[in-house]
């Protein structure tokens, strides 16, 4: 089989560097792009001597002119505390950065895949979370940058794909969690084992009541890899996740017990929009693409903690 020339924008973050692992394995020739703004070098250091790897400093709100068979579009800040902290730069990684994957998609031909979010389905009023499913997203709220933005790149694959007839895949990330993951990104599950790890608080906003269901990293890329090379005629969207629902309150009780650690639970004002539940319909994944997550949770939250354990040297 002929080598693929695969290029993955924000390669150099949590899950990209995962699935530039991934795509290498797999015999690909893998061209990663990333500006640092959340990524860091530290994630791909060891592919650097890859002679089937290449790495270029790139900021995807810039066209990008690259020989490529296919494109994960996965460039986008994906923690509330990035993403927030500029919301116009996410707005215009969201749209530019999906426009600009798209015209080069036009130009070479490539396969692309957007990775879009299960925060498209806002704060839900079903449970689990159907693709069919259409939302209840605030526009105008802090988290909109986000959300909006990647429901404006949905609308813009799926206007190519019926306009010029590209080759699109378009899935809706649940919570994903694994080794990689940023110390300081504010997300639950490495604030909930860095603080545990270090012996300080575990906050939790709200009352702990809210849930969510968490996929280990590489069920994740398994899927997003799935995904892509799925038959032509399946765009998605579709989700990928694990529907194991637990609430917060229960998974900052898990960190305690797998660490080991003395922290206490502390309470905090839950912030605006933070949805109430989050869990995926996966019957679309297991159908179209024989995927379903394999990695149980607390096997997943073990690894995860070793990982921060090497990372603060405890």
């Amino acid at each position: 089989m002929k080598k693929k020339r695969v290029l993955v924008t924000g390669g150099a973050g949590f899950l990209g560097s995962h699935l530039c692992e991934r795509l290498l394995k797999l015999g690909n020739y893998v061209i990663c792009t990333d500006n640092l703004f959340t990524g860091s070098e530290d994630n791909i250091r060891h592919l650097f001597h890859h002679p089937h790897f290449e790495f270029l400093c790139h900021d995807v709100i810039s066209p990008l002119s690259v020989e490529c068979d296919q494109i994960y579009n996965l460039a986008c800040p994906a923690s509330p505390r990035w993403y927030q902290k500029d919301p116009v730069y996410t707005m215009k990684t969201s749209f530019l950065g999906a426009l600009n994957v798209l015209e080069l998609a036009r130009t070479t031909g490539a396969r692309v895949l957007q990775a879009s979010t299960s925060e498209v389905y806002g704060d839900p009023d079903c449970s689990p979370q159907p693709e069919s499913y259409r939302g209840c997203v605030s526009a105008v709220g802090p988290r909109a940058c986000y959300d909006e933005g990647k429901r404006a790149a949905e609308t813009l694959f799926f206007d190519y794909r019926r306009q010029y007839g590209l080759d699109i895949k378009v899935i809706r990330i649940f919570n994903t969690y694994g080794p990689r993951m940023s110390m300081d990104d504010g997300r639950v599950v490495s604030n909930f084992i860095v603080q545990a790890l270090k012996g300080e608080d575990i906050t939790i906003y709200g009352s702990g009541a809210q849930s969510r269901s968490f996929c280990y990293v590489d069920d994740l890329v398994a899927g997003m890899n799935a995904l892509m090379n799925s038959p032509g005629d399946f765009t998605g969207p579709v989700n990928i996740g694990n529907p194991e629902e637990i609430s917060i309150k229960e998974l900052a009780e898990t960190v305690i017990r797998l660490t080991g650690s003395q922290s206490r639970l502390a309470f905090k004002e839950l912030p605006v929009d933070d949805p109430r539940q989050r869990r995926p319909d996966i019957a679309l994944a297991k159908r179209e693409l024989g995927w379903s997550p394999v990695v149980r949770l607390e096997e997943g939250l073990k690894l995860t903690i070793d990982y921060f354990k090497r990372l603060i040297n405890c």
